[in-house]
């Protein structure tokens, strides 16, 4: 039997466990968490999918950066008030416990970059991970789940047609992953027609809007759309320039002021920049 027949035998497993859990109701969930961190499209999908097969999450968390676009924030809300009312839990919002309020003012008292200007993914790791992990660490059940010497599980919005995301993603000494849109047979499509099924529109792709890993097109979408919001970004590259010596700004080989200023020919030759494997991607169109 390969390994990859093993790990779907024990996903089936452990979903069968959830839906049991959720089932008995939450007095006896305390040595079985189920925890979710939100992000952008497929994980609301993924909480519709777990309404629809019977199984509730625990916790649901969603770390903000401080310069999530307005449409995140929006979609969180939406999210949030859909999720209390049909699995009995709203979204927790956590922050990084830090002496800079946001990323981006971490970004320009350092006169620096978002790390996936220069290749690294410690922006998502510092903002997104980190708070996450100290909220769990705090709350009563998963406490509680650790002590009984039980790890908790993380449920990801991975989808079937993105079966290699999960393939890297080990258990650890306190979580367990399991990835339900996989497992049910999700694929892209079907996490649009569930948003359309509940009433809620289909959120953007949830990312910060200086983002390194935005397209071209998406920054293009910015300074049309929020240009307020791209000329903190230009603010950003222009505060960051001194210190910058292998890239140009946030686009990498290009600078977001200059793109804009260039004509469609010069635009084609401009490299789109590498898309991090970092928390924030949530994959294309969702």
């Amino acid at each position: 039997m390969e390994m990859k027949d093993v790990a779907r035998i024990l996903s089936t497993s452990l979903s069968k466990l959830m839906r049991t859990r959720g089932n008995r109701g939450m007095a006896e969930t305390k040595t079985n968490v189920l925890a979710i961190a939100f992000g952008g499209g497929r994980n609301g999908a993924m909480l519709f999918a777990m309404y629809e097969h019977g199984v509730r999450p625990d916790v649901i968390t969603f770390a903000d950066t401080g310069g999530e676009k307005p449409e995140t924030y929006e979609a969180v809300e939406r999210m949030s008030k859909w999720s209390e009312e049909h699995l009995g839990q709203s979204i927790v919002t956590v922050h990084k416990n830090s002496m800079y309020s946001s990323l981006e003012d971490n970004c320009l008292k350092k006169k620096m970059l978002p790390s996936a200007a220069y290749g690294f993914r410690s922006c998502s790791d510092k903002w997104k991970i980190q708070p996450q992990a100290v909220f769990m660490n705090s709350y009563g059940p998963a406490i509680e789940c650790w002590a009984a010497g039980n790890k908790v599980t993380k449920a990801l919005g991975y989808d079937a047609g993105e079966m290699r995301r999960g393939q890297n993603i080990k258990e650890d000494a306190k979580y367990r992953y399991w990835f339900p849109l996989q497992e049910w047979g999700w694929y892209l499509e079907d996490c649009i027609a569930a948003y359309e099924r509940h009433g809620l529109a289909v959120p953007p792709k949830s990312a910060c809007y200086y983002c390194p890993s935005s397209t071209k097109k998406e920054v293009l979408a910015l300074a049309k759309d929020h240009p307020d919001l791209f000329q903190r970004a230009v603010e950003m590259e222009r505060n960051a320039a001194s210190n910058l010596k292998v890239v140009i700004g946030l686009g990498r080989h290009w600078s977001w002021e200059n793109l804009v200023q260039i004509s469609e020919a010069q635009l084609q030759l401009l490299p789109e920049p590498p898309q991090i494997a970092c928390v924030c991607f949530d994959g294309e169109d969702l």
